[in-house]
Parts: structure tokens; sequence; C-alpha cells
């Protein structure tokens, strides 16, 4: 069961409600997650979740004021209607919306290059886990790389001697997440990675048919702070950051994960969103 908070006329709190997040809980080890249907008597993912009751805020008035930014809290808002109206279509989205977010991302972040290497559909109805082409919203949080993982995708989609030079400067990870219907359940809850302690992380194995990627899932800490932007709308497309190699106070990450909200109406429309993820380059002259 979730509250509805309203805003607190002596701090001027913006509109939040409270809800479960699904936490890992602490002391469980190394979780592991399937992309696919596991062994029999395996289970798609290991480790125990510990739900835990949070403050989520409404983003919308922090956003306006600029406090929250890619690169200060980890997750930010910007506007850009894509051209593409069908996302049921893989060959159209490579073509029409994998250059269109190439030209989105390097324009906000001022990087150099950007380079898409997957994307992800989501809908809370017809999706599955089960199904590589169209998944169901995570409702547990997590961050999509790790401090390991993030270099090695930089090894993964460039030639070697690229690799090697792209390495030795700045380099992050992009995802690119928009709703494809304006979000009416399941919204994306997002944490200011500015109050995740480095104690708060699990490197975890996200187990696909042909290799093993690297995750993090997340333990509860009542520092957290957590945002969300209510009824997301598919020209308000999210930006956030999951792996940045800058160690100076930048962003490097932060956490994620669909949540239940506890206004959402019984004839609510199913969440479809798409996921997309980008290496992103500054120039040399960045380190």
């Amino acid at each position: 069961m979730a509250t509805v908070l309203t805003d607190d006329p002596q701090t001027q709190a913006p509109h939040a409600v409270e809800a479960e997040l699904n936490y890992l809980q602490a002391g469980e080890g190394r979780p592991v997650t399937y992309t696919f249907e596991p062994p029999p008597g395996t289970p798609w993912t290991s480790g125990t979740l510990e739900p835990r009751r949070v403050r989520i805020s409404d983003a919308r008035p922090l956003a306006a004021a600029g406090a929250l930014s890619l690169h200060t809290s980890g997750f930010e808002r910007v506007a850009h209607a894509s051209a593409l109206r069908d996302f049921s279509d893989d060959s159209a989205i490579r073509s029409i919306y994998y250059p269109e977010a190439e030209k989105l991302l390097l324009s906000v972040t001022g990087a150099g290059k950007a380079l898409i290497f997957d994307h992800t559909l989501r809908d809370s109805q017809n999706g599955s886990r089960a199904t590589a082409s169209l998944r169901e919203p995570v409702r547990r949080v997590h961050n999509d790389q790790t401090f390991v993982s993030g270099p090695r995708r930089v090894r993964d989609h460039l030639p070697p001697a690229e690799a090697r030079q792209r390495l030795r400067h700045r380099f992050a990870i992009v995802n690119l997440w928009r709703p494809i219907d304006v979000v009416e359940q399941l919204p994306l809850a997002l944490c200011d990675s500015r109050t995740i302690a480095p104690d708060d992380l699990v490197p975890s194995d996200l187990v696909y048919r042909d290799k093993v990627g690297e995750t993090f899932s997340f333990t509860f800490n009542p520092a957290h702070r957590w945002y969300y932007f209510p009824k997301l709308r598919p020209d308000e497309p999210l930006l956030i950051k999951i792996y940045d190699s800058r160690t100076d106070g930048t962003a490097r990450l932060t956490a994620h994960t669909a949540f239940e909200h506890p206004e959402t109406a019984a004839d609510a429309r199913p969440r479809r969103s798409i996921e997309l993820r980008a290496l992103i380059f500054w120039p040399d002259s960045e380190a």
C-alpha cells in the first residue's frame, strides 16, 4: 500500500508519493540474472529482494529550475519529439530513431562521438523477461553497467586501436529512455546520484546466451533521494547516466526502477517505453 503526500508549505517540498522499491537485501553476495530461460531448477534472478518504503518526489519543479542534470544528479529530462511513430518496426528504429538519438545525445552532452550499441522495448502488458524483443519493466533498483563493464563496452564495440585511444580519455554510457505513450502506470523512479554511497553498489552478473555482462544492484540507504516525472510524455525523453569515466565529482551513475504509483487508475494504459544505450566520447582534451 502506498501513500500520496501533499506539498509541505513550510519546506516548499514538491508533491511526492510513498511507495515500495525493491532493493537487494544486504549480505546476499553476487546476484545472477538470466536474459533467457535459465536451466531447470535455476531461478531467473538470484538474491533476495528487500522492499523498502521510500518517498518519491515530483521531479518536474526541480528540473524546471535546472537543479537536476545528467552530470550532477545523474539524470535529465530533455525536450525532443521523435520522427518515428511506429516503434514495433525494428528496422525503422535502427534507420530513423538511432540517427536522431545520436544527434540528440551529441547536442545535449557536447561530446564528439556517440555510438549506440543496443535498445530495449518494454511493455507492462505484453512484455516478458523471456522475450528479448519485448521485455517487461524492471521492478528492482539497478544500474545498467558497472565500473568494470563500462570500459568493457568500449572494447566490445570499437576496433582495438580506437578502443585503446578512447579509453585514455573521458567517455560515458547513457541510457536514452523514452515513453512510447504517456506514462500512466509503472513510472520510472530515479535516484539522485549525489545521495548514493559506494557501499550501496553490488556487482551483479547478467547472463546472455553468448556472454556474461555486469550490472549494479543496490542495497537500501536512507540517504537515497528518489524522483519521478508524472505523466511523462513521448516528447520528454530522459537521459540516464549509467557510466562515466570521470572521478572528479561528476555523476558517474545512478539507480532507477519501475514502481507502482498509488494514484494509478484501474483503467490506466500499459506502460510502453524504449531505452537506447550509447557510448559517448568527448574530445581528447578531456581526461
